[in-house]
């Protein structure tokens, strides 16, 4: 050591790391959290198992891609109108129980793929059957999941709990699609389904373990009034509104997933196409690996801006870049940029909505994070038709840049947020202050 160097250097640098190493106190504060973390965990890796299987046997059952392309048809309709029904019952009848016997119910639906698959001669159609129910039940779990945990973990713990549940979450996305091609490649579309519903068999254990959340007092009963005044309260709040909309601008604008496969030849590199769909996950893994930053950032929305800034110029640098290893990077700083949106909406979401109104809320976001990546990929596919494949890569991602700056001049309440002043957000805290902190 030099004359001039800080003697305290060392001890700087181990505080630094402390400091990016992802913030545990939800784990610590909350069997519950615990509980329905390892749920999910479990739940990720399973899902994947299907998510490979379903298409893969569909082909091996017609040898038709557009027979393969309708899973996706199928499932979007159940997705958006039970995603709706089931923000308006998350509001209504105890969370934990609606995922508990929803998980149970996508359990059987694994279940029937297994003992279809299981048939000298499976059958084609119960695998479409099974994907619009699994999409429905999906659609009625996701906002009671979603807004099970602002209850079950203390507020000023929500953001390092929303960082906690993405590391699963991308964990799966990085692992479980190798792990379902190992396991299909060497047991079959049988063993896949057989292990999913395995996992769910755990999940529903770990699920069961939990106590109830019940509704709050004189809660509203689920209708077609109920979803309307969820629908009304996001669109009374500029700051809420500017969440889903530069998240839908983001994948709307540059989400090119669709055409990989074609970019992947263009750059004579069809041996990276797997790591090009692993690589954004990749990247989403790190920084939720690394996310103890996150917990000391209040100014969400500016966070969130700069976040899909990052997505877009990202995207960018992947459409003009030659060289797939450039690629692959700029992929990961996507994926990156984007689980930093996501904690970023997730906490506004989660510190700033009345819990009377979370569920339908819920179900709201649920559409605009689901329908802006399938018309992403129409988008990517159509403009690569028109100026090519690395065009609409590229041409995408100025348009996403574009779009957000649009955005965040039309709704400066968006960037103003600040979750210690906000006043939705001091409610909330007041209330739950005022509630006995769960253990």
């Amino acid at each position: 050591m030099t004359s001039d160097e800080p003697p305290h250097r060392p001890g700087r640098l181990r505080s630094a790391l402390r400091g990016l190493r992802p913030d545990l106190s939800p784990w610590r504060s909350s069997r519950d959290f615990r509980l329905l973390w390892a749920s999910g965990s479990v739940t990720a890796f399973g899902s994947f198992l299907t998510y490979v299987a379903v298409p893969l046997q569909i082909k091996e059952l017609t040898d038709s891609s557009f027979a393969v392309g309708l899973v996706g048809a199928v499932e979007l309709v159940p997705l958006v109108v039970f995603g709706l029904w089931g923000g308006a019952l998350a509001d209504a009848l105890d969370r934990r129980r609606l995922v508990l016997l929803s998980e149970a119910g996508l359990g059987l639906l694994s279940g029937l793929l297994l003992l279809n698959a299981l048939l000298p001669r499976p059958l084609l159609w119960p695998v479409y059957l099974v994907a619009a129910l699994v999409a429905a039940l999906g659609g009625l779990q996701r906002p009671a999941l979603d807004s099970l945990t602002p209850r079950i973990v203390a507020h000023d713990q929500l953001p390092a709990a929303f960082a906690l549940n993405s590391l699963f979450h991308n964990a799966a996305s990085v692992a479980g699609p190798a792990l379902a091609g190992v396991v299909v490649a060497v047991g079959g579309v049988q063993t896949a389904y057989a292990l999913d519903v395995a996992t769910f068999t755990a999940s529903v254990l770990l699920l069961a373990r939990m106590r109830a959340v019940p509704p709050q007092a004189g809660a509203e009963q689920p209708s077609l009034r109920a979803i309307a005044a969820g629908v009304r309260y996001a669109w009374s709040r500029p700051d809420l509104l500017g969440t889903y909309a530069v998240d839908l601008c983001a994948m709307l604008f540059a989400y090119p997933v669709t055409i990989f496969p074609f970019l992947a030849g263009e750059l004579h590199a069809k041996w990276a196409l797997g790591l090009m769909y692993a690589a954004s996950a990749a990247g989403a893994l790190v920084v939720g690996a690394t996310s103890g930053w996150t917990s000391r950032i209040h100014r969400q929305g500016r966070m969130l801006v700069l976040a899909a800034l990052g997505w877009g110029a990202a995207m960018v640098l992947a459409g003009l870049a030659g060289d797939i290893r450039l690629v692959l990077v700029a992929l990961a700083l996507a994926g990156g940029a984007d689980e930093i949106s996501g904690i970023a909406r997730s906490v506004v979401w989660s510190q700033s909505i009345p819990d009377e109104l979370r569920g339908r809320l819920a179900g709201v976001e649920l559409l605009s994070y689901s329908v802006g990546p399938q018309l992403g990929q129409v988008r990517a596919g159509g403009t690569a038709a028109l100026i090519g494949v690395r065009g609409s890569v590229w041409a995408g991602g100025l348009a996403c840049v574009a779009g957000v700056l649009a955005l965040a001049a039309a709704l400066p309440k968006l960037l103003a947020y600040d979750s210690r002043t906000d006043p939705h957000a001091a409610a909330v805290r007041a209330r739950r202050e005022a509630e006995p902190t769960p253990a």
